[in-house]
C-alpha cells in the first residue's frame, strides 16, 4: 500500500509538472540520418510561428542544406569556445542558455560528451540542469545511445558504444517522438552521401548500417518507445486514482564477476517493462580482491545512473542475506546470472540458484545466462596468470613443501596418522592467507604428497590397507572441510573488520559531535573525525558575509581551493548533491564535494581531498564518508536550531521583563516622583507664607525621595547590567570588616532609626571581591531588612567564617516569610506584602543580591530566625591569602 500511495504521489507530481511546461521533448532514431535533427527543427518552427519564444542552444547539421536551411529565421545562441589538444572547438554554453532562459531550448545529440572545462562532462547533465531551471528542452538521440541498451547493441553491431545516456533521465521525457526510416532508405541516403561523407559511409555499409543490423535498432526503438508509453499510461491512471495491480520491486543478485554490468541492464529493461521499482544487491563474505570490489563498484555506480538502488550486504550465506532482503523490501522478482559453474555445489543441491528455487517459492526467480559471457569468464579463470595468483599459488606450493619437510623429520617418532595433522596444518595456513581456489590446490597437493610419501605402500598412490585407504579419504574431506572453514572465517574477520572500523569512526564522530555546542566546534570535530577515519585531506566550507565560500575548519590548517573546487561547492550546495572530483559534474576539481545539511537548510559543503594517485574510493569508504557527514549535517542542523530556540527563549524572556518592569516601576517611580513634585510646588508656591521648619521639611523629603528614586534608576541599571552578562568584577583584597562597616555607614545616613548590632570576628578575614559590589549587595539585605524591623527591635549583622566559606547573616524580627516562598523573594519583581519586601519597591534589590553575589561563586538564601523574623545568609568562598600564593 506504501509503494501504491508513493506511486501515486509521484504521478500526481509529474503531472503537475507537466502542466507547468517544465518538459523534456526527446526526438528518438534507430540509426544516425534517420531525419531527428530534421524533425526537432520542423517541430520548432512550428511553434516559432504560433509566437512561442524558441532559441536554438546548439544544432548540428552536418553541412545539409535541407538542415541548414531549417535553422536560418531561429535565434541561435553563440557557441563557446574551447582549445582542446592543440585544436579549437565549439562547445553549447550552458550558461547564456541559463541567462537567456527562452521558453523552448534546441539542444541537440543528447549523449554528446563534453570537452574538458565545462561544468558537466555530458550534455544530458546540461539538459537537466536546463530542465530544473524551468526551460523546456528540445533534444535528439539515437536508440544505441540507451544505457541500459549497451549490451544488446554491442551483441547487434558488434560496436561498443561509449557515450551513453542513463535510462533515468529518458524518463523525465514527457514526450518521445519516434523518428524512423525504412533500411532500405536509409542505405540509399548513406550512399548519397547525406549521412555521412563517402569515405566514412563506405566503412558504414559494411559494418554498422547492414540490413540486419538497422531492423534490429528499428525494434530496440519501438520498444524504447511503447515502453514509455506503458509507463504514461501507468502515470495517468494513478494520478486518477484508478486501481492498478501491486507494483513488486526486482532485485538483481550480483556476484561480482564478469557479468554483473551485463545484469544490471538486463534488470532495469525488465523493471521498465513491469513498472516496478528495482534495486542491485551484492552480498560481501569477505576477502574480496581488488578486481572484484571494481567490478563490484562498477555495477554499484551504473545502477545508479540507471535509476536503480545499489546495495550491498554482508554475511557469509548468500542466499539467507538475499531472501532475507527481499521478504523486508518486498521484492517479488529476483534476476541471477551465472557467471561459472560449480559442478559440486550443484550436484549437492548447494548452488545459489537451487537454494533459492527451494527457499523461495513465494518469488519468481529468473536465470539469465549468457553463453558468450560464460565462456569468456571460463577463459579469463583458466588462463589467468596475475602477479596476485602467482605469489598465491606460491605461497602454497612453500607451505606443502615445508610440511613434507616437518613430515620427513617427524616420521622417526610420530605415526603416520599422526603425520595428516601437519599436512592438515599447511592446509589451514593457506586458507586463511589466500582464497578458496589456493585452499584446494593445497589441499590436494597434501593429499596426494601424504598418500605417495608416507601411506603404506610408500612412493606409490596405491594403499595396501583398507584401514588406510579410509584415514586417506577422510583426511581429503577434513582439508577440504577446513580450508573451506578457515577461508570464510578469514572472510568474515575481513568484512568484521571493515565494519568494526566504519562503527567505531561513527561512534567516535558521536561522542565528538555531541560535545560540540556551536557550529565551529562542530566543523572542527567532524574535520578531524573525517580525515582520521579516511586518511585524507578535509575542509569545512561555509559562506561568509559577502556570501562567498571560506575555509571554515580543515586538516591540515593550510587548504588551498581552485576556481574548480569554488565551483564545485557552489554547485554542490545549490543543488544538495556531490560535485568535483568522482563525479559526472566538474570533475576536474581536485576534491570531492559533498553537501552539509538539509535541503532547504544548507550549512556549508564538505571538501575529500584524495591523493592525485589515488582511484576512486571504494563502495565502504564511500559509504562511510556519506554517513559521516550526514552526521556532521544533522548535528548542524541541531545546532542551528538549538540557537534559533535560544533567540526565541531570550526574546520571550525579554519581552516578559519588559512587561513586568513595565508594570512594576509605573507605580514605584511615579511615587517618590509625586511626592518630590508636590514638594517643590508647595515650596514654589508658598515659599514666603511656609516657616522655616516647613520648608527644611519640604526640602529633606525632597532630598529623600530624589535619594529613593535613585536607588530605584541603579537597581534597574544594575540588574540590567546582569542580565547582560556586562558586569565586570575588578577584584581585590579587602577586610570583610571593612565592607560590612561600609554597607552599615551608608544604612545609618539614609535610616537613622533603624539600630543595626554588628558582630565581626576577632581576627582579620581577606576576600578576594569586587569591593563594591558585595557592599551594594549586602546595602540591599539591609535596606530590605530594615523596612520591616520594628523601630524598638535592631537587626543583627554576624559575621563569622566556617568551612572555608565567609557567612554574614542578617536578621531582622520582622514578621518572617512563608516557608514555601522563601526560594522566590530572590527573584525579580516579587514581593510578598507579609514578609521581608513590602509594597515599597521595585522588588529588584534581593535579585540584585544574588546576581553580585553569584557573580563572586557565592550564594545567598532565606532562613527562619529564632524568636520570629528572617535571616538572610550571605556565603562567599574565601581564597588563599596572597601571602600564601607567593
Amino acid at each position: 500500500m506504501t509503494d501504491d500511495r508513493d506511486a501515486r504521489a509521484n504521478a500526481l507530481l509529474s503531472t503537475a509538472s507537466d502542466e507547468d511546461g517544465q518538459r523534456l521533448k526527446v526526438f528518438l532514431g534507430a540509426a544516425p540520418g534517420v531525419g531527428k535533427t530534421y524533425a526537432m527543427l520542423s517541430a520548432a518552427r512550428d511553434l516559432k510561428r504560433q509566437g512561442i519564444d524558441v532559441v536554438v542552444g546548439l544544432v548540428e547539421t552536418h553541412g545539409r542544406s535541407d538542415t541548414v536551411a531549417l535553422v536560418e529565421g531561429l535565434e541561435v545562441l553563440p557557441t563557446r569556445p574551447v582549445r582542446y589538444a592543440g585544436r579549437d572547438f565549439r562547445e553549447f554554453d550552458l550558461e547564456a542558455a541559463l541567462l537567456r532562459r527562452p521558453a523552448v531550448l534546441l539542444v541537440d545529440e543528447l549523449a554528446h560528451t563534453n570537452l574538458p572545462g565545462g561544468r558537466h562532462t555530458r550534455r544530458w547533465q546540461d539538459i537537466a540542469e536546463l530542465l530544473d531551471a524551468g526551460i523546456e528542452v528540445y533534444t535528439a538521440l539515437n536508440v544505441q545511445h540507451l544505457e541500459s541498451l549497451n549490451d544488446q547493441i554491442r551483441r547487434i553491431t558488434g560496436v561498443a558504444v561509449r557515450e551513453t545516456v542513463p535510462d533515468a533521465f529518458l524518463d523525465r521525457a514527457r514526450d518521445i517522438v519516434l523518428v524512423d526510416l525504412p533500411p532500405r532508405e536509409l542505405i540509399g541516403r548513406l550512399k548519397q552521401g547525406k549521412v555521412y561523407v563517402p569515405e566514412t559511409a563506405a566503412v558504414a555499409l559494411d559494418k554498422y548500417f547492414s540490413p540486419t543490423n538497422l531492423a534490429a535498432l528499428r525494434e530496440l526503438a519501438v520498444e524504447t518507445v511503447a515502453a514509455h508509453v506503458d509507463s504514461d499510461l501507468r502515470e495517468i491512471m494513478l494520478a486518477r486514482g484508478d486501481a492498478m495491480p501491486v507494483r513488486r520491486r526486482c532485485m538483481a543478485a550480483i556476484d561480482g564477476q564478469g557479468q554483473s554490468e551485463y545484469l544490471v541492464r538486463i534488470t532495469r529493461r525488465i523493471a521498465e517493462r513491469r513498472g516496478s521499482p528495482w534495486s542491485v544487491v551484492f552480498v560481501d563474505r569477505g576477502g574480496l580482491d581488488a578486481d572484484r570490489r571494481e567490478r563490484v563498484d562498477a555495477a554499484m555506480r551504473l545502477a545508479r545512473r540507471l535509476g536503480g538502488e545499489g546495495v550491498i550486504l554482508r554475511g557469509h550465506a548468500v542466499a539467507d542475506e538475499l531472501l532475507t532482503w527481499a521478504d523486508r523490501e518486498g521484492v517479488g522478482q529476483i534476476i541471477v546470472g551465472r557467471t561459472r559453474e560449480r559442478p559440486i555445489a550443484r550436484r549437492l543441491g548447494f548452488s545459489l540458484t537451487q537454494q533459492l528455487l527451494r527457499r523461495g517459492a513465494h518469488l519468481e526467480l529468473t536465470i539469465v545466462a549468457t553463453p558468450a559471457e560464460r565462456a569468456r569468464a571460463r577463459r579469463r579463470l583458466r588462463f589467468k596468470d596475475g602477479h596476485g595468483s602467482r605469489r598465491e599459488y606460491a605461497f602454497a606450493t612453500g607451505a606443502t613443501a615445508i610440511a613434507m619437510a616437518l613430515s620427513f623429520v617427524a616420521d622417526r617418532f610420530l605415526s603416520v596418522a599422526n603425520l595428516s595433522l601437519i599436512f592438515l596444518t599447511a592446509v589451514l595456513v593457506v586458507a586463511v592467507r589466500t582464497r578458496m581456489a589456493v585452499a584446494v590446490y593445497t589441499a590436494l597437493l597434501c593429499f596426494f604428497g601424504y598418500n605417495f610419501f608416507f601411506a603404506p605402500p610408500r612412493y606409490t598412490l596405491a594403499i595396501a590397507n583398507a584401514d588406510d585407504v579410509l584415514a586417506v579419504v577422510l583426511f581429503l574431506v577434513v582439508a577440504l572441510v577446513c580450508s573451506r572453514l578457515a577461508t570464510r572465517l578469514a572472510g568474515q574477520v575481513t568484512s568484521l573488520r571493515a565494519a568494526q572500523v566504519r562503527a567505531r569512526a561513527l561512534v567516535a564522530l558521536g561522542q565528538q559531535l555531541a560535545t560540540s555546542a556551536d557550529a565551529d566546534s562542530i566543523r572542527k570535530a567532524g574535520a578531524s573525525a573525517l580525515a582520521r577515519a579516511l586518511s585524507i585531506e578535509i575542509a569545512m566550507l561555509a559562506r561568509d558575509a559577502n556570501g562567498h565560500f571560506k575555509v571554515m575548519n580543515s586538516v591540515p590548517d593550510a587548504f588551498a581551493l581552485s576556481t574548480q573546487d569554488l565551483a564545485a561547492a557552489e554547485w554542490c550546495e545549490s543543488h544538495a548533491e556531490p560535485a568535483g572530483r568522482y563525479t559526472d559534474t566538474l570533475h576536474a576539481a581536485s576534491c570531492w564535494m559533498l553537501p552539509l545539511g538539509a535541503e532547504h537548510q544548507r550549512a556549508g559543503v564538505v571538501a575529500l581531498r584524495f591523493p592525485l594517485s589515488a582511484r576512486e574510493p571504494d563502495a565502504d569508504r564511500r559509504s562511510l564518508a556519506l554517513a559521516m557527514v550526514q552526521d556532521i549535517g544533522q548535528a548542524l542542523d541541531r545546532a542551528r536550531l538549538a540557537h534559533e530556540l535560544e533567540g526565541a527563549r531570550v526574546q520571550g524572556e525579554t519581552e516578559r521583563l519588559r512587561s513586568a518592569l513595565l508594570s512594576s516601576v509605573s507605580h514605584d517611580l511615579r511615587s517618590p516622583l509625586a511626592s518630590m513634585i508636590g514638594s517643590a510646588g508647595t515650596l514654589l508656591s508658598y515659599d514666603a507664607q511656609l516657616p522655616a521648619n516647613e520648608r527644611h521639611e519640604l526640602l529633606q523629603a525632597i532630598l529623600g525621595e530624589g535619594q529613593r528614586l535613585d536607588r530605584y534608576i541603579q537597581n534597574l541599571l544594575d540588574m540590567t547590567r546582569l542580565g547582560h552578562g556586562t558586569l565586570q568584577l575588578h577584584r581585590d583584597w579587602v577586610d570583610a570588616g571593612e565592607i560590612v562597616a561600609a554597607a552599615v555607614s551608608r544604612m545609618r545616613k539614609l535610616f537613622p532609626d533603624v539600630r543595626i548590632d554588628v558582630h565581626l570576628p576577632t581576627d582579620t578575614v581577606l576576600l578576594h571581591v569586587h569591593p563594591a559590589l558585595i557592599e551594594q549587595a549586602l546595602f540591599n539585605i539591609l535596606e530590605n531588612a530594615g523596612r520591616f524591623t520594628p523601630p524598638e527591635e535592631p537587626i543583627r549583622v554576624t559575621v563569622r567564617s566556617e568551612a572555608g566559606r565567609l557567612l554574614v547573616d542578617v536578621a531582622d524580627r520582622g514578621p518572617g516569610i512563608p516557608e514555601d516562598e522563601r526560594a522566590r523573594i530572590f527573584d525579580m519583581f516579587y514581593s510578598v506584602t507579609r514578609g521581608d519586601r513590602g509594597g515599597k519597591g521595585t522588588g529588584l534589590g534581593l535579585a540584585i543580591c544574588r546576581g553580585m553575589i553569584g557573580a563572586h561563586g557565592g550564594s545567598v538564601e532565606a532562613l527562619p530566625h529564632v524568636g520570629g523574623g528572617t535571616t538572610i545568609r550571605v556565603s562567599l568562598p574565601l581564597s588563599p591569602p596572597p601571602e600564601s600564593n607567593a
